[in-house]
């Protein structure tokens, strides 16, 4: 049988005569799609913008689920802390005391607020114990709001009790004494990070005063701090339309250059909010870059359309067989690039972030859909629009890349060459790739830059206390009141001394050493009785002591809970590194691996706190990388391979993916941006976005092959025509992106910006210079053996 008949061809000769359907009626198809497009805009109303901080908490992790357990008793990682700084003298003033006194209080007030979890100086949690001539131990207040002003001995007597209080000399009173600090724990359910945020901000305002400085810190305020860049994200947005607007005059020079890829942006994005509320999804501030990302995909298939269909005019009197031939050359490998990018999408689902689940979920449909809303509307709307009356198209700036990039891959020598650049350049990669930190590689929080106001008064905060930073260690027992067991407080004080070793440990606090302090005090403050008693029944009179000295109910709690089964220590720590984070947990396992047996009933378990919550994530976005990276490159592999039938195929797209995702790598190591929870979704993307441009370079030589026969021919044509598509789009993209670096005051958008541009830069060289090198060099049969049957379908 002739290899060039239809019959030799069933599968591809029936798409064929589909295709031919399809063009047949354009107004039916047309109109359909418009039609969805009006009830997928009709639910864009329902779409909210809006941060939920049990999204970004992989709920299936040990630490999460430890975290959710004692969140409600001994604190989460939803925690505002409050620094008053004196500049002059120290916070043992009356002036002073009152402005922390009337912080506590605001804090106190705050929506949502965890009450039992309020401390600061100035609070009634926060007493003085001591013991009475007669032996009975008394408590009261530090401070006394109803008391009006102290004398300067008053004063003294005070900072001298405060200095001789573990509790609070340190964690709540600095040791220069020139800031007080103020903490209170959020209900994550009852979190308003907008109310939060605007109530502490005119906390600052109003006390706000010569000689003082309020400092805060804490996940609420750094939620609330993005939510007040939603108006500038809007403006980033109408400036990138703008721009890619501008862009599209200057390139095309015609209507439909501009008008139909702008039409396909707007349709395509409607689509994808429509999904967004159908699915009753949120839109997250901070991850608003990967939409517009998808956005600027549907724009740059677009582009490729027209200008594929001004060429085809070219060859085509007749329009519409110029529009259909279009879809035919385009339709195919358009829509594997697209899969492709819904694959690098819908596999961020693997890791357990909810936020990165919804966005998988709703961003891989969203991208598919452009396989409706682009490949196949745009060629159908130009088959029925009038003609253009000028189809030449000028010569500009942007068309020299390409016609550069022709002249410099022009032979297999200069292929051997490109080639054997990129080799040494990965090897390269492979190196600075290893220096990429799991989690962050700064003090402060890479959302904002670290001249911002957050991480300035994080900065502060850290440099005069102990940490802002906690790490919850939880030690549970089998049997209510097995926590006063000495062997059990032994154990504890010893695992508080093994993780004081770490010199990035600023202090501790736990039941051991309230037990200690309360003895000591009941021996007439003898040094030599700061120890665990070994009776369970003393250790419960000493707690018992110790609440009964306190009119206030609840005074153990942050301890132990009621049943005295379940005690939490708290390790302060200056910053939340993914090198501190890695430290604290390898040294608390280290601990618990030396000392499983050494107390029967006795678990400890970890880990909560900002610490710990932190980890659970970090350990979750680098599984998820770990996972992600290697089936995006597996899948896309298989399909291309698949698709055109050639293992040739796969392997020189599996190549130039690992080329632009090694240096990819090789940037972030290079600049110290971390994997987390907010790249991983960036970097997947890229790799799945990216390899968009190699299919077509690849798909566009295999044609060119067919048509002239030569393979050095064919690479030169396939780079001057879509090459010139591929530089362009690359180029509007960059220019779309590159707004968010220029304009954003959120440091994450801009890395997250300048990480697109490197991964669009990197993705587009191999596509203009690998690919074609690669086909020079290694002469892949899928291309150079290529035909078209009789229908014009290409064929290895």
């Amino acid at each position: 049988m002739d290899k060039q008949s239809a019959k030799a061809h069933k599968a591809t000769h029936f798409l064929h005569k589909l295709d031919g359907v399809v063009f047949k009626h354009p107004k039916i198809i047309l109109s359909m799609i418009l039609a969805i497009t009006v009830f997928f805009a009709l639910q864009i109303p329902g779409v909210k913008m809006y941060s939920d901080f049990a999204d970004l908490l992989p709920q299936e992790h040990t630490y999460i689920q430890l975290h959710n357990e004692i969140k409600e008793s001994f604190g989460g990682a939803n925690v505002i802390i409050v620094g008053v700084e004196v500049e002059q003298g120290d916070i043992f003033s009356n002036e002073a005391l009152e402005k922390i006194h009337r912080v506590t209080l605001a804090v106190d007030s705050l929506p949502g607020v965890n009450h039992n979890l309020v401390a600061s100086v100035t609070h009634r949690n926060s007493r003085k114990v001591w013991m009475t001539p007669e032996g009975n131990v008394n408590s009261e207040s530090y401070y006394d709001p109803q008391g009006g002003d102290m004398a300067a001995e008053a004063l003294a007597s005070l900072r001298s009790d405060v200095v001789a209080d573990p509790r609070v000399y340190g964690p709540l009173v600095s040791p220069d004494m020139k800031m007080a600090l103020v903490k209170a724990q959020l209900n994550e359910g009852q979190l308003d990070y907008a109310g939060t945020f605007n109530s502490i901000q005119q906390l600052r305002l109003k006390e706000s005063a010569e000689g003082y400085r309020i400092h805060v810190t804490g996940q609420p305020m750094l939620v609330g701090w993005a939510y007040q860049y939603l108006d500038q994200i809007i403006e980033i947005f109408l400036f990138t339309a703008l721009i890619m607007i501008g862009l599209l005059m200057f390139y095309f020079r015609k209507a439909y250059g501009v008008l139909i890829p702008l039409g396909a942006v707007i349709v395509s994005s409607i689509w994808g909010i429509g999904i967004i509320s159908l699915f009753g999804y949120n839109l997250d501030p901070l991850g608003l870059v990967i939409p517009f990302l998808i956005s600027a995909r549907a724009m740059s298939h677009g582009i490729q359309i027209v200008e594929r269909y001004y060429l085809e005019l070219n060859d085509h009197a007749d329009h519409h067989k110029a529009a259909r031939s279009t879809f035919e050359n385009l339709f195919r490998p358009g829509s594997l690039g697209v899969v492709s990018d819904g694959i690098g999408l819908l596999l961020i689902a693997i890791g357990s972030i909810p936020l990165n689940t919804k966005l998988a979920h709703y961003a891989s449909l969203w991208a598919l859909s452009i396989i409706i809303t682009v490949l196949l509307a745009v060629p159908l709307l130009l088959s029925i629009l009038p003609k253009p009356k000028k189809i030449e198209i000028h010569n500009n700036i942007f068309r020299n890349v390409g016609f550069g990039c022709a002249n410099l891959i022009s032979s297999e020598r200069a292929g051997r060459h490109a080639l054997t650049l990129a080799a040494l350049l990965l090897a390269s990669g492979w190196y600075f790739s290893s220096q990429v930190v799991i989690g962050e590689s700064e003090p402060g929080s890479p959302i904002l830059y670290q001249d911002h106001d957050y991480n300035v008064s994080s900065k502060a905060i850290n440099d005069s206390f102990p940490g802002s930073e906690e790490l919850y260690i939880v030690a549970e027992t089998r049997n209510k009141g097995d926590i006063k067991k000495p062997d059990v407080l032994a154990a504890l004080s010893d695992l508080q001394k093994h993780m004081l070793l770490d010199p990035e440990v600023g202090g501790s606090k736990g039941i051991p050493d309230l037990i200690k302090q309360v003895n000591r005090l009941l021996h007439n403050d003898d040094p030599r009785w700061i120890q665990i008693p070994d009776d369970q029944m003393y250790v419960g009179g000493l707690m018992f002591t110790y609440m009964m000295s306190s009119p206030i109910p609840g005074a153990l709690n942050e301890f132990v809970d009621t049943d005295e089964r379940i005690a939490n220590l708290v390790f302060y720590y200056k910053d939340h590194q993914g090198e501190t984070i890695r430290r604290a947990i390898h040294t608390a396992k280290q601990w618990i691996a030396d000392n499983q047996n050494r107390v029967e009933g006795l678990e400890i378990r970890l880990a909560g706190g900002t610490i710990g919550v932190t980890a659970a994530m970090n350990e979750a976005a680098y599984e998820t990388n770990l996972w992600v990276l290697p089936l995006v490159f597996l899948l896309i592999f298989a399909m291309v391979m698949f698709f055109y039938q050639s293992l040739a195929a796969g392997t020189m797209m599996f190549m130039a993916m690992l080329f632009a995702t090694t240096m990819t790598y090789a940037y972030m190591g290079v600049t110290g941006m971390g994997i987390n929870i907010n790249t991983v979704p960036i970097i997947a993307v890229g790799v799945g976005v990216g390899i968009d441009y190699s299919i077509y370079m690849m798909d566009r030589i295999r044609a060119e092959m067919v048509a002239q026969g030569d393979i050095t021919a064919a690479v030169r044509r396939a780079i001057s025509t879509t090459g010139l598509a591929i530089s362009f789009t690359a180029i509007t993209l960059i220019s779309g992106i590159v707004m968010w670096v220029l304009l954003s005051d959120l440091r994450f958008q801009a890395d997250a910006a300048l990480l697109l541009i490197v991964m669009v830069l990197l993705n587009g060289a191999a596509a203009m210079l690998l690919v074609p090198s690669w086909v020079l060099v290694f002469k892949p049969k899928f291309i150079c053996k290529a035909y078209a049957d009789e229908d014009g379908v290409i064929h290895a």
